[in-house]
């Protein structure tokens, strides 16, 4: 693999057909996060290896590769040392420089590809290509100064979310402004582009995970309820406990968004529920957060369905193993001011739990560290479980 040389345009062409790649080829993984760590470590009990491209030798996912590729993800030097040894190539997040991808798909397939990263990098491309597909979306306008910003509160109604265009996760780069009198913090200079939406009333947040692959078959895992505290996902557990015929209608929409976005991979699209009606949100072209719940909870994880969709394999199946799966975050707010983790066995008092840790040495604020699963019978008493075992671990 080392002596490999960028593919021709024809070459990148045929990459759509393709065949399945199999278990003992290589998996680039651009991103040393947790996800990448979830990911490499599914795709090796499925037999592949993985390299990842990342700057930090003791990075999450680093922790738990075959190897590393060390360098930053704009190095055009490290992404070539990195790309010459896949077979096929995917990544963790989305906030990567498209060229990075673009450069990643002359060696080996890569998948999502830089054109499906710059719509999700953007807000404003991302929400009008899923509305000019006719896909139900929050009510949204480009502002850039306080006269647009005035325009869109009075097309929009107040209140409306401000947001930057790129960029932000876990509610940074956005707020909320009741009034034009209001507005007058926000620094315009932060950001080329901004987005107002229009803020929605809504009964519940949730999502759905769909995978697709390099020949279109897709699949989707059971609508996931979220509860957020602080703009940061708190609780997830599925199914949703909303109407089947809600589920469907979002589970329809989540997979016409992959193939408006020509997508291969996993695609999260979050939703507001609003009476019978859902509204996309945002979209994640990646495992996410809510997913994780799928470790434990379902027959197919989203990670090892992630491997599964990038090789062109046959998709896992999304059932749920129990009636009811669920997930409680660990942030960095659960370590002592000194660093000191928890006492781990707290949680393990409650013999269901399953525990996650991300590898993270540096405890911050409202940073993710790992997570809680559990199955069971009850959507309440799973979420009231995981919470008590949370609790028991705090300082």
């Amino acid at each position: 693999m080392e002596n490999a040389s960028p593919l021709s345009d024809d070459q990148q062409v045929n990459n759509q057909s393709k065949p399945m790649i199999q278990p003992g080829a290589t998996i680039g993984m651009v991103g040393g996060g947790q996800l990448g760590r979830m990911f490499a470590m599914a795709a090796s009990t499925m037999g592949f290896r993985v390299i990842i491209l990342c700057d930090d030798p003791d990075s999450p996912a680093a922790q738990v590769a075959h190897d590393t590729v060390l360098g930053q993800l704009d190095d055009r030097e490290a992404v070539d040392r990195f790309a010459k040894q896949c077979d096929v190539i995917t990544l963790e997040f989305e906030n990567i420089p498209a060229e990075t991808i673009a450069q990643c798909s002359q060696y080996a397939p890569t998948y999502p590809s830089a054109q499906v990263l710059a719509i999700a990098q953007n807000r404003l491309i991302e929400k009008s290509t899923l509305r000019d597909a006719g896909l139900p979306v929050t009510p949204f306008l480009e502002v850039n100064d306080l006269a647009s910003l005035e325009r869109a509160g009075e097309s929009l109604g107040w209140p409306i979310i401000v947001k930057t265009a790129t960029s932000g996760y876990d509610g940074k780069g956005q707020s909320k402004v009741d009034s034009i009198a209001e507005a007058d913090e926000i620094d315009w200079s932060a950001c080329d582009l901004w987005i107002a939406e229009k803020c929605i009333t809504f009964d519940l947040e949730v999502s759905v995970i769909v995978a697709r692959t390099v020949t279109g078959n897709i699949a989707a895992f059971p609508v996931f309820e979220n509860a957020h505290r602080n703009h940061i996902l708190d609780v997830s557990v599925a199914p949703a406990r909303i109407d089947a015929s809600l589920a469907d209608r979002a589970v329809q929409i989540a997979q016409s968004a992959a193939e408006t976005l020509d997508l291969v991979g996993l695609l999260c699209v979050e939703f507001f529920v609003s009476g019978d009606a859902v509204m996309i949100n945002e979209v994640a072209p990646r495992p996410h957060n809510s997913g994780h719940l799928t470790i434990e909870g379902c027959e197919t994880s989203q990670f090892q369905q992630h491997v599964r969709a990038i090789c062109n394999l046959p998709l896992g199946s999304t059932t749920l193993r129990s009636p009811v799966a669920s997930m409680i975050n660990l942030l960095g707010d659960l370590w002592q001011e000194d660093g000191t983790a928890p006492n781990w066995s707290a949680a393990f008092m409650d013999s269901s739990v399953a525990l996650h840790l991300y590898g993270k040495s540096d405890a911050k604020h409202g940073r993710k560290m790992g997570h809680l699963t559990m199955t069971g019978q009850s959507h309440q008493d799973l979420i009231d479980r995981l919470q008590h075992a949370r609790k028991r671990l705090e300082p």
